[in-house]
């Protein structure tokens, strides 16, 4: 009964993170109106599992480190309501803030969720250096970090875009056809004014979006450009598998529930219904109210985004998917100037009581199962 339990929490947790972090890596795709919201969730969905599945082989580092093991003593470890009241606590916050179209941090939320469980079961006895060093300061630095990345990036590629003739056009499509194009960026205005927009019927929906018009090396920009930005959404989102999965995986190892393989096998698939069931909320949140982005300043993002967090997962640190590509466009709205500052200031509050919330209901968990199993 109690590995069904733990196996029913943990999986819980991992559909609680698909809800949230699915959507992450592609929002720059949907953002920009370069893929519709169902297209890009496919794509997320199928890159995410494939980061999923290599974590067994590339990304045992995460297993260790989200065991709790050096974090909290070796019997609160052990204890046998502990994998689980960290799935509980970390998963109930997660799943609050997917409900108000937050996107906080998984990761951020299972530090606490362990800090609070272990704290519970063994006051004074977490390690602070250890909790400093592996898990606090990469959260911490991770968005500043990508934040200045995204801005140089953003720099850099318009400077080479400018030096490659590449220019910028804003086009007026209705649902997958473009009914009008005008030279520059001056928005929906200019192309309505440059167009005579046909009779729609009830159901389209007029989608202004900024794209590319020149050659690369004899090939049109365009098509280039927004394969580019497909792919680095993918890379993103095949990173956020590769960098969240084993963590959730690790508290069913703990819980001596199942295998490893069996484990990542399980969270993969709960990771993929939690995003095509429930991400909608966290996506319109991701992709139109932190910044308006073009596919070229979204492709900047992801890039940064994507080789922070695999690098991260090669190295075994326990870095934010969510905070490293929400700095990504924190950055991306401070170059371009059209930061929607009031939804940074929102979820930047949401980061801050993520830790505190988790670690309280980790600590809850832990005292309500403790008080049941020796009831």
């Amino acid at each position: 009964m109690a590995v069904v339990l733990t196996l029913s929490i943990g999986l819980l947790l991992a559909y609680a993170n698909g809800a949230n972090d699915n959507f992450k890596g592609v929002a720059t795709l949907f953002g920009s109106a370069s893929a519709s919201y169902r297209r890009a969730l496919l794509w997320a969905t199928a890159t995410t599992a494939l980061g999923s599945v290599t974590a067994v082989v590339l990304a045992r580092g995460l297993l260790e480190s989200f065991s709790g093991r050096g974090l909290t003593p070796d019997e609160a470890v052990a204890h046998p309501s502990f994998a689980l009241a960290v799935a509980l606590g970390a998963g109930s916050t997660v799943l609050l803030a997917t409900r108000f179209g937050l996107p906080i941090s998984t990761t951020h939320a299972l530090v606490g969720g362990l800090v609070g469980a272990g704290l519970l079961h063994s006051a004074g006895g977490i390690n602070l250096v250890h909790l400093g060093d592996q898990f606090l300061l990469p959260l911490l630095t991770s968005p500043l970090i990508a934040a200045a990345l995204s801005v140089v990036a953003y720099r850099g590629l318009r400077r080479l875009r400018i030096a490659l003739g590449v220019e910028e056009e804003t086009c007026v499509c209705v649902d997958d056809e473009i009914v009008g194009v005008a030279a520059g960026t001056a928005g929906f205005a200019r192309t309505l004014r440059a167009v005579n927009l046909p009779t729609v019927t009830v159901g389209s929906q007029a989608v202004c979006r900024a794209q590319h018009r020149g050659e690369i090396a004899g090939f049109s920009a365009r098509p280039l450009l927004d394969g580019a930005h497909y792919v680095s959404a993918g890379v993103v989102s095949f990173a956020r598998g590769l960098n969240d999965t084993p963590k959730i995986a690790a508290l069913l190892i703990v819980g001596d529930a199942i295998s490893a393989t069996n484990a990542v096998a399980g969270v993969t698939l709960a990771i993929a219904a939690g995003g095509l069931l429930s991400a909608r909320r966290v996506a319109e949140t991701m992709s139109r109210r932190v910044t308006a982005m073009n596919s070229g300043q979204g492709f900047a993002a992801n890039m940064v985004t994507g080789l922070l967090v695999v690098g991260a997962s090669f190295l075994g640190l326990p870095v934010s998917t969510t905070h490293v590509s929400c700095g990504s466009l924190f950055g991306i709205g401070a170059a371009t100037g059209q930061g929607h500052w009031e939804m940074i200031r929102r979820i930047l509050a949401a980061w801050v009581v993520t830790f505190p919330m988790a670690a309280l209901f980790g600590a809850l968990c832990m005292a309500c199962l403790d008080g049941y199993r020796y009831q």
